[in-house]
């Protein structure tokens, strides 16, 4: 799940209703994994505080995290899709080395139709915006 608020004063009171419903349909919240991130304005002009109080979950204080794997997509305060991008490039070379380790000795047509349907894994490459350049070069080079 995830919570988003344009203040602080709005975030600390979804959570607080959170853990209110939570304790109605007997759900418990993992203050362990539950962490929180403020995501920098694009514009230099609208900086905001590095420092904000302390987030509480039942008692106890969140961590807050620059960084963050949600639903296999690494998120982070800049809003850029590098991070995601260099994640994709890694899975594409380890499903390659397995499918390659596997099906060494298969026919250059098994290994391409399998190559297409195991290792190119896509479809979620429509929401990248915000790349550099290099990073989406090295994706095409891993491609090729």
């Amino acid at each position: 799940m995830v919570l988003l608020a344009l203040s602080w004063f709005a975030l600390q009171r979804l959570i607080d209703i959170l853990s209110v419903f939570a304790v109605d349909i007997d759900m418990s919240c993992n203050v362990l994994k539950t962490v929180c991130m403020i995501f920098n304005p694009s514009c230099k002009h609208k900086a905001v505080p590095c420092m904000f109080p302390e987030f509480i979950l039942n008692g106890s204080n969140l961590k807050h995290v620059q960084e963050f794997k949600y639903l296999g997509h690494v998120l982070n305060d800049k809003l850029s899709d590098d991070d995601d991008i260099k994640h994709e490039i890694r899975c594409m070379f380890i499903r390659t080395n397995i499918l390659l380790h596997h099906f060494g000795k298969c026919s250059i047509l098994v290994k391409l139709s399998l190559f297409q349907s195991y290792c190119l894994c896509f479809y979620d490459i429509g929401l990248w915006c915000k790349y550099s350049s290099t990073v989406f070069k090295r994706m095409e080079a891993c491609y090729n």
